[in-house]
Protein backbone atom coordinates (compact mmCIF):
# COMPACT_ATOMS: atom_id res chain seq x y z
CA UNK A 1 0.00 0.00 0.00
CA UNK A 2 1.37 3.38 -1.06
CA UNK A 3 -1.22 5.58 0.65
CA UNK A 4 -4.57 5.35 2.39
CA UNK A 5 -7.24 7.87 3.34
CA UNK A 6 -10.43 7.42 5.32
CA UNK A 7 -13.40 9.78 4.99
CA UNK A 8 -17.01 9.76 6.22
CA UNK A 9 -19.47 9.06 3.42
CA UNK A 10 -21.65 11.98 2.44
CA UNK A 11 -25.14 10.60 2.66
CA UNK A 12 -28.59 11.20 1.43
CA UNK A 13 -28.57 11.02 -2.36
CA UNK A 14 -26.64 10.26 -5.53
CA UNK A 15 -25.05 13.72 -5.70
CA UNK A 16 -23.67 13.32 -2.20
CA UNK A 17 -22.22 9.91 -2.99
CA UNK A 18 -20.55 11.08 -6.21
CA UNK A 19 -19.10 14.11 -4.47
CA UNK A 20 -17.86 11.94 -1.59
CA UNK A 21 -16.07 9.35 -3.73
CA UNK A 22 -14.67 12.03 -6.03
CA UNK A 23 -13.21 13.91 -3.07
CA UNK A 24 -11.80 10.65 -1.72
CA UNK A 25 -10.07 9.85 -5.01
CA UNK A 26 -8.61 13.35 -5.22
CA UNK A 27 -7.34 13.13 -1.64
CA UNK A 28 -5.87 9.68 -2.26
CA UNK A 29 -3.98 10.95 -5.29
CA UNK A 30 -2.53 13.79 -3.22
CA UNK A 31 -1.53 11.37 -0.45
CA UNK A 32 0.21 9.18 -3.04
CA UNK A 33 2.02 12.19 -4.50
CA UNK A 34 0.50 12.03 -7.96
CA UNK A 35 -2.19 13.85 -9.96
CA UNK A 36 -5.71 12.50 -9.83
CA UNK A 37 -5.40 11.47 -13.50
CA UNK A 38 -2.24 9.49 -12.71
CA UNK A 39 -3.91 6.19 -11.74
CA UNK A 40 -3.61 3.19 -14.07
CA UNK A 41 -7.04 1.99 -12.95
CA UNK A 42 -9.52 2.51 -10.12
CA UNK A 43 -11.42 -0.15 -8.16
CA UNK A 44 -14.56 0.66 -6.16
CA UNK A 45 -16.47 -1.42 -3.63
CA UNK A 46 -19.99 -0.25 -2.82
CA UNK A 47 -23.05 -1.72 -1.09
CA UNK A 48 -26.26 -2.16 -3.05
CA UNK A 49 -27.15 -3.72 -6.39
CA UNK A 50 -24.18 -3.29 -8.70
CA UNK A 51 -24.25 -3.51 -12.49
CA UNK A 52 -20.59 -4.33 -13.10
CA UNK A 53 -20.78 -3.90 -16.88
CA UNK A 54 -22.28 -0.41 -16.60
CA UNK A 55 -20.36 0.58 -13.45
CA UNK A 56 -23.54 1.66 -11.69
CA UNK A 57 -25.18 1.04 -8.32
CA UNK A 58 -28.76 1.28 -7.12
CA UNK A 59 -30.83 0.31 -4.07
CA UNK A 60 -28.08 1.04 -1.53
CA UNK A 61 -30.28 1.91 1.45
CA UNK A 62 -27.48 3.06 3.75
CA UNK A 63 -26.28 5.50 1.06
CA UNK A 64 -29.74 6.88 0.34
CA UNK A 65 -29.91 5.37 -3.16
CA UNK A 66 -33.12 4.12 -4.70
CA UNK A 67 -34.01 2.52 -8.02
CA UNK A 68 -32.20 5.03 -10.24
CA UNK A 69 -28.71 3.75 -11.19
CA UNK A 70 -25.82 5.98 -10.10
CA UNK A 71 -22.96 6.03 -12.61
CA UNK A 72 -19.94 5.65 -10.34
CA UNK A 73 -17.58 4.39 -13.04
CA UNK A 74 -18.36 7.21 -15.48
CA UNK A 75 -17.97 9.86 -12.79
CA UNK A 76 -14.66 8.57 -11.45
CA UNK A 77 -13.38 7.76 -14.94
CA UNK A 78 -13.76 11.38 -16.00
CA UNK A 79 -12.04 12.55 -12.82
CA UNK A 80 -9.22 10.04 -13.33
CA UNK A 81 -8.55 11.17 -16.91
CA UNK A 82 -10.18 8.20 -18.61
CA UNK A 83 -8.54 5.47 -16.50
CA UNK A 84 -10.65 2.27 -16.38
CA UNK A 85 -12.90 2.02 -13.32
CA UNK A 86 -14.26 -1.30 -12.04
CA UNK A 87 -17.15 -1.38 -9.57
CA UNK A 88 -18.29 -4.36 -7.50
CA UNK A 89 -20.13 -5.22 -4.30
CA UNK A 90 -18.18 -4.13 -1.22
CA UNK A 91 -18.43 -7.43 0.67
CA UNK A 92 -17.33 -9.44 -2.37
CA UNK A 93 -14.28 -7.23 -2.70
CA UNK A 94 -13.55 -7.51 1.01
CA UNK A 95 -13.43 -11.29 0.53
CA UNK A 96 -10.81 -10.79 -2.18
CA UNK A 97 -8.85 -8.38 0.01
CA UNK A 98 -8.95 -10.79 2.94
CA UNK A 99 -7.59 -13.57 0.74
CA UNK A 100 -4.74 -11.32 -0.41
CA UNK A 101 -3.95 -10.20 3.15
CA UNK A 102 -3.97 -13.74 4.53
CA UNK A 103 -2.22 -15.31 1.54
CA UNK A 104 -5.14 -17.70 1.12
CA UNK A 105 -5.18 -19.54 -2.22
CA UNK A 106 -8.05 -21.85 -1.29
CA UNK A 107 -11.77 -21.16 -0.89
CA UNK A 108 -12.62 -18.36 1.52
CA UNK A 109 -15.80 -16.96 3.07
CA UNK A 110 -15.84 -13.42 4.44
CA UNK A 111 -18.49 -12.66 7.08
CA UNK A 112 -19.00 -8.90 7.19
CA UNK A 113 -20.35 -7.71 10.54
CA UNK A 114 -21.06 -4.01 10.30
CA UNK A 115 -24.19 -1.89 10.21
CA UNK A 116 -25.69 -4.89 8.43
CA UNK A 117 -24.50 -8.46 8.02
CA UNK A 118 -23.59 -10.31 4.81
CA UNK A 119 -21.03 -12.74 3.42
CA UNK A 120 -18.68 -12.70 0.44
CA UNK A 121 -17.56 -15.96 -1.14
CA UNK A 122 -14.35 -16.62 -3.06
CA UNK A 123 -14.58 -20.13 -4.50
CA UNK A 124 -12.13 -21.68 -6.94
CA UNK A 125 -10.50 -18.28 -7.45
CA UNK A 126 -13.81 -16.70 -8.46
CA UNK A 127 -16.19 -14.38 -6.66
CA UNK A 128 -19.42 -16.31 -6.23
CA UNK A 129 -22.22 -13.86 -7.02
CA UNK A 130 -25.12 -16.21 -7.77
CA UNK A 131 -27.74 -16.15 -10.50
CA UNK A 132 -29.25 -12.88 -9.24
CA UNK A 133 -26.25 -11.36 -7.48
CA UNK A 134 -27.60 -12.41 -4.08
CA UNK A 135 -25.04 -15.04 -3.05
CA UNK A 136 -23.90 -14.44 0.52
CA UNK A 137 -26.89 -12.29 1.50
CA UNK A 138 -27.38 -14.24 4.72
CA UNK A 139 -28.22 -11.27 6.93
CA UNK A 140 -31.93 -11.76 6.36
CA UNK A 141 -32.06 -15.43 7.32
CA UNK A 142 -34.32 -15.67 10.42
CA UNK A 143 -32.48 -17.36 13.31
CA UNK A 144 -34.53 -16.29 16.36
CA UNK A 145 -38.35 -16.54 16.18
CA UNK A 146 -38.57 -14.39 19.32
CA UNK A 147 -36.07 -11.80 18.14
CA UNK A 148 -36.72 -8.21 17.06
CA UNK A 149 -38.50 -7.34 13.85
CA UNK A 150 -35.96 -6.72 11.08
CA UNK A 151 -36.16 -3.85 8.60
CA UNK A 152 -36.90 -6.46 5.92
CA UNK A 153 -40.17 -7.32 7.70
CA UNK A 154 -39.15 -10.70 9.11
CA UNK A 155 -38.49 -11.41 12.76
CA UNK A 156 -35.16 -12.40 14.28
CA UNK A 157 -32.94 -12.14 11.19
CA UNK A 158 -29.19 -12.53 11.67
CA UNK A 159 -28.77 -8.84 10.91
CA UNK A 160 -31.34 -7.94 13.56
CA UNK A 161 -29.59 -9.90 16.33
CA UNK A 162 -25.84 -9.90 15.53
CA UNK A 163 -24.89 -6.85 13.44
CA UNK A 164 -23.19 -3.71 14.69
CA UNK A 165 -26.52 -1.90 14.63
CA UNK A 166 -28.12 -4.71 16.68
CA UNK A 167 -25.31 -4.50 19.25
CA UNK A 168 -25.60 -0.70 19.46
CA UNK A 169 -29.36 -0.95 20.05
CA UNK A 170 -28.73 -3.06 23.16
CA UNK A 171 -25.35 -1.77 24.34
CA UNK A 172 -24.65 1.86 23.38
CA UNK A 173 -21.00 2.87 23.17
CA UNK A 174 -19.66 3.98 26.55
CA UNK A 175 -17.19 6.71 27.38
CA UNK A 176 -13.97 6.25 25.41
CA UNK A 177 -15.34 3.35 23.34
CA UNK A 178 -14.88 3.78 19.60
CA UNK A 179 -17.91 1.61 18.83
CA UNK A 180 -20.70 -0.07 20.74
CA UNK A 181 -19.10 -3.44 20.00
CA UNK A 182 -15.76 -2.27 21.42
CA UNK A 183 -17.56 -1.04 24.53
CA UNK A 184 -19.38 -4.35 24.87
CA UNK A 185 -16.18 -6.39 24.59
CA UNK A 186 -14.38 -4.13 27.07
CA UNK A 187 -17.24 -4.43 29.55
CA UNK A 188 -17.33 -8.21 29.13
CA UNK A 189 -13.56 -8.38 29.71
CA UNK A 190 -14.11 -6.38 32.90
CA UNK A 191 -16.64 -8.95 34.09
CA UNK A 192 -19.90 -7.05 33.63
CA UNK A 193 -22.54 -9.84 33.78
CA UNK A 194 -24.88 -8.13 31.31
CA UNK A 195 -22.06 -7.58 28.83
CA UNK A 196 -20.86 -11.17 29.18
CA UNK A 197 -24.38 -12.48 28.52
CA UNK A 198 -24.94 -10.23 25.49
CA UNK A 199 -21.51 -10.99 23.99
CA UNK A 200 -22.17 -14.71 24.38
CA UNK A 201 -25.55 -14.30 22.68
CA UNK A 202 -24.14 -12.33 19.74
CA UNK A 203 -21.19 -14.73 19.42
CA UNK A 204 -23.60 -17.66 19.39
CA UNK A 205 -25.50 -16.17 16.45
CA UNK A 206 -22.26 -15.41 14.59
CA UNK A 207 -21.05 -18.95 15.28
CA UNK A 208 -24.26 -20.14 13.65
CA UNK A 209 -23.48 -18.00 10.60
CA UNK A 210 -19.94 -19.44 10.48
CA UNK A 211 -21.35 -22.97 10.66
CA UNK A 212 -23.87 -22.15 7.92
CA UNK A 213 -21.10 -20.96 5.60
CA UNK A 214 -18.78 -23.83 6.48
CA UNK A 215 -21.40 -26.52 5.99
CA UNK A 216 -22.66 -24.96 2.74
CA UNK A 217 -19.43 -24.27 0.82
CA UNK A 218 -16.71 -25.74 3.14
CA UNK A 219 -14.12 -22.96 2.69
CA UNK A 220 -10.57 -23.24 3.92
CA UNK A 221 -11.04 -20.16 6.12
CA UNK A 222 -13.95 -18.04 7.34
CA UNK A 223 -12.90 -14.43 7.97
CA UNK A 224 -14.71 -12.13 10.39
CA UNK A 225 -14.62 -8.60 9.04
CA UNK A 226 -16.64 -5.44 8.67
CA UNK A 227 -16.85 -2.42 10.92
CA UNK A 228 -17.36 -4.49 14.08
CA UNK A 229 -14.67 -7.13 13.61
CA UNK A 230 -12.07 -4.86 11.98
CA UNK A 231 -11.83 -2.55 14.98
CA UNK A 232 -10.92 -2.77 18.64
CA UNK A 233 -13.66 -5.33 19.23
CA UNK A 234 -12.19 -7.81 16.72
CA UNK A 235 -9.92 -9.98 18.92
CA UNK A 236 -12.52 -10.24 21.69
CA UNK A 237 -15.29 -11.02 19.21
CA UNK A 238 -13.14 -13.67 17.52
CA UNK A 239 -12.40 -15.32 20.88
CA UNK A 240 -16.11 -15.32 21.77
CA UNK A 241 -17.10 -16.83 18.40
CA UNK A 242 -14.42 -19.52 18.70
CA UNK A 243 -15.65 -20.34 22.21
CA UNK A 244 -19.22 -20.65 20.89
CA UNK A 245 -18.03 -22.95 18.10
CA UNK A 246 -16.17 -25.13 20.61
CA UNK A 247 -19.37 -25.42 22.65
CA UNK A 248 -21.27 -26.48 19.54
CA UNK A 249 -18.59 -29.05 18.73
CA UNK A 250 -18.91 -30.70 22.15
CA UNK A 251 -22.57 -31.41 21.36
CA UNK A 252 -22.15 -32.40 17.71
CA UNK A 253 -19.34 -34.76 16.66
CA UNK A 254 -19.85 -33.83 13.00
CA UNK A 255 -18.99 -30.21 13.83
CA UNK A 256 -15.98 -31.31 15.85
CA UNK A 257 -14.78 -33.30 12.84
CA UNK A 258 -14.66 -30.24 10.56
CA UNK A 259 -12.73 -28.14 13.12
CA UNK A 260 -14.65 -24.90 12.67
CA UNK A 261 -13.11 -22.88 15.51
CA UNK A 262 -9.61 -23.14 14.06
CA UNK A 263 -10.81 -22.03 10.62
CA UNK A 264 -12.09 -18.63 11.77
CA UNK A 265 -9.72 -15.67 11.42
CA UNK A 266 -9.47 -11.88 11.31
CA UNK A 267 -7.90 -9.73 8.62
CA UNK A 268 -4.48 -8.55 9.88
CA UNK A 269 -4.74 -5.25 11.74
CA UNK A 270 -4.33 -2.18 9.56
CA UNK A 271 -5.29 -3.89 6.28
CA UNK A 272 -8.46 -2.38 4.73
CA UNK A 273 -9.80 -5.55 3.13
CA UNK A 274 -12.42 -3.84 0.95
CA UNK A 275 -9.95 -1.32 -0.49
CA UNK A 276 -7.31 -4.00 -1.08
CA UNK A 277 -9.92 -6.13 -2.85
CA UNK A 278 -11.00 -3.19 -5.02
CA UNK A 279 -7.38 -2.47 -5.98
CA UNK A 280 -6.82 -6.16 -6.71
CA UNK A 281 -9.82 -6.25 -9.04
CA UNK A 282 -8.50 -3.15 -10.84
CA UNK A 283 -5.08 -4.79 -11.23
CA UNK A 284 -6.78 -7.92 -12.55
CA UNK A 285 -8.63 -5.80 -15.10
CA UNK A 286 -5.27 -4.55 -16.36
CA UNK A 287 -3.70 -8.02 -16.33
CA UNK A 288 -1.25 -6.96 -13.61
CA UNK A 289 -2.06 -9.53 -10.94
CA UNK A 290 1.44 -10.87 -10.38
CA UNK A 291 1.41 -12.94 -7.21
CA UNK A 292 -1.10 -10.70 -5.45
CA UNK A 293 -4.49 -11.67 -6.77
CA UNK A 294 -6.33 -14.83 -5.74
CA UNK A 295 -8.74 -14.34 -8.62
CA UNK A 296 -8.66 -16.87 -11.43
CA UNK A 297 -11.47 -15.02 -13.19
CA UNK A 298 -13.40 -12.04 -11.81
CA UNK A 299 -16.67 -12.90 -13.53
Amino acid sequence: MVATIRRPTAGGDAAGLLRSVGDALTALAAAAGRPVDGFAAVGVGVPGLVDRAAGTVRHAVNLGLGATPVALADHLGRLAGGAPVVVDNDVNLAAVGAAVALGCRGDLAYLSVGTGLAAGLLLGGRIRRGAHGAAGEIGHLPVDPHGPVCECGQRGCLEAVASGAAIAARWPAGDGAVTAAAGLVAAADAGDPGAVALLDEVAGHLAGAVALLAQTVDPEVIVLGGGVADGAAGPGLLAAVRAALHRRATRAPVLAAIDLADRVALVPEGIPAGAVGAATLARHHLGRDGDLAPLADPV
